[in-house]
């Protein structure tokens, strides 16, 4: 079978793979039919992603079918559509022990770590497989995108009281936003690009938005909007260590700081006059966790979160190579692109 290698930044080629062998207990084979793109896909393509590994299959976010399952297994059976939780978690360290799966030590991230889904075919625990079957196989795909946002809002933990900032209004930021709605904290959402935040406010209901200039947060304006108390949850998924430096200066006294993007390079921020003088709570936000996206599948099928505005683009397995370069365009205009896998 055919799937897509990308062997070092900027370098994809088909490769040829054996299919898959008999699952083993606790195991599931799965055919691929959906795969979303997100921000670790196009870091891991540019080079700017701090855990990925070369040569290597990407593709996490996953809409799948069950063909067979091994021993043991009774969660799933073959013909059930699933999403894929990906993070594949030792279930022994200390993490896993106390129920933090999103961050077990040694976490491997199917598509970062190891091998994820742009592939017809692969294996994979059966307890990473979430049913879902009134989801269509992009849905499917798209659940593990909104199990980001999801764990990032319930770091933050917004009260119907709170006002909740989101720095950055990319599909993570977005979902990000799905789950502060979802609250009944006020939402205030910056972006640097006009674009993203006339579709927050005119697709996703956003009352107030902020344009930020460059990367510099705006400050004056967070302050006119909450009438000077700033932000009780301020959430940044840009990846901008300059915008992750400033944020802080956003939440209000008592406030909590979600990072849940990623940056390579060194963050810095006063202690004295805004740390400490506010007695502020910086936490950080990795992955999801496995009630995360039971909660999602069940909103996505009662109509409460509507997927309908999140594919902007989709791409033929074949033509993926080619394409990805033209995805990655400030103005291709790309919330969430899906791949989709080619049907015996």
């Amino acid at each position: 079978m055919q799937a897509l290698l990308l062997e070092k930044p900027k370098e994809f080629r088909f490769v040829d793979r054996p299919e898959p062998a008999t699952p083993g207990p606790g195991e599931a084979v799965v055919r691929v039919h959906a795969v979303g793109i997100c921000g670790t896909d196009y870091g891991g393509y540019l080079g700017k992603m701090p855990f990925f590994s070369y040569p290597r299959i990407p593709g996490h976010e996953l809409g799948v079918e069950v063909l067979a399952v091994g021993a043991g297994v009774t969660s799933v059976k073959p013909g059930d559509r699933c999403c894929v939780e990906p993070y594949i978690n030792c279930q022994q360290c200390s993490a896993c022990l106390r129920g933090l799966t999103n961050c077990c030590e040694h976490n491997q991230t199917l598509g970062v770590h190891c091998d994820g889904g742009l592939q017809p075919l692969f294996k994979l625990p059966a307890r990473k497989l979430h049913p879902s079957p009134r989801l269509t196989h992009a849905q499917n795909a798209l659940v593990e995108t909104l199990a980001i946002g999801c764990h990032a809002n319930n770091r933050g933990a917004p009260q119907p009281q709170e006002t909740v900032l989101i720095i950055g209004a990319g599909p993570i930021g977005l979902s990000a936003l799905e789950f502060a709605k979802l609250s009944g904290a006020r939402v205030i959402v910056m972006d640097r690009m006009a674009s993203r935040l006339e579709f927050v406010c005119q697709t996703m209901g956003v009352a107030d938005s902020v344009l930020a200039k460059g990367d510099a947060t705006d400050g004056e304006t967070i302050a006119r909007l909450t009438d000077g108390r700033l932000c009780d949850v301020v959430i940044d998924a840009t990846g901008s260590h300059a915008s992750m430096s400033t944020a802080l200066e956003l939440c209000a006294f008592g406030g909590r700081l979600i990072y849940v993007g990623i940056t390579q390079s060194d963050i810095s921020f006063p202690h004295a006059a805004v740390m400490h003088r506010r007695e502020l709570t910086i936490r950080g936000s990795r992955n999801a966790l496995s009630a995360d996206f039971t909660r999602i599948i069940r909103l996505i099928e009662e109509g409460t979160i509507d997927t309908r505005p999140w594919i902007t683009h989709t791409v033929a397995f074949a033509e993926t190579i080619e394409s990805f370069p033209r995805l990655l365009q400030p103005d291709s205009g790309v919330l969430k692109a899906v791949i989709e896998m080619p049907v015996p």
